[in-house]
């Protein structure tokens, strides 16, 4: 039983290690999500951007909605909680439910999750499609980060490569706002 369990919180750790911070982003402890339950305007609102372009506005946007998601999630996971974080305002869907499953994982094998993922996001946008979409490709970087277990570092399982690709799905609601509804991660696919 001991081993399943260790066997669930190393899965945890490699899908945390998805959704954890953003290209070079502080270390959550240093830079907690808006905590009066919105998002910034330059979160998830195109009018934030300052291109005159909308398709390049919408990419900004869909982007910042992708980054508040990995900023709150880095919180929670690093106190296995979602509370407080407003993760709901970056994510739906299948990636919240992903998000919320890791952050029960976590809690129920008492790991803690800390340190930064370096994040190389770029976004395309259909703003032709109804809703509006956005296709986002990472590379992570899990060079600075750790998971702990009663403080104690874990080790990365022995096939988890330090760099590889993810893909996420974002949609404009009518709000105007982006939320990610979906994301994979390609381990076998090397960054």
């Amino acid at each position: 039983m001991h081993r399943k369990r260790l066997v669930e919180a190393a899965g945890a750790v490699a899908l945390t290690v998805l959704l954890a911070g953003c290209g070079g982003e502080p270390d959550p402890k240093e830079t907690a999500p808006d905590t009066n339950g919105a998002p910034s305007p330059s979160a998830s609102s195109p009018s934030a951007s300052a291109s005159s372009d909308p398709k390049t506005a919408e990419e900004q946007a869909a982007l910042a909605a992708y980054q508040g998601m990995w900023r709150a999630h880095a919180v929670a996971v690093q106190k296995a909680s979602e509370k407080g974080t407003h993760i709901e305002d970056y994510a739906s869907g299948k990636a919240l439910a992903t998000i919320r499953q890791d952050i029960r994982t976590m809690r129920e094998a008492g790991t803690r999750a800390n340190g930064k993922l370096g994040h190389e996001p770029k976004a395309k946008v259909d703003l032709k499609s109804s809703p509006p979409t956005a296709t986002i490709t990472d590379c992570l970087d899990l060079k600075d980060w750790e998971t702990t277990r009663d403080g104690k570092p874990l080790p990365l399982p022995s096939e988890q490569p330090m760099r590889y690709r993810t893909k996420a799905q974002a949609e404009q609601w009518d709000d105007g706002r982006w939320r990610v509804i979906q994301y994979t991660q390609h381990g076998e696919q090397t960054c």
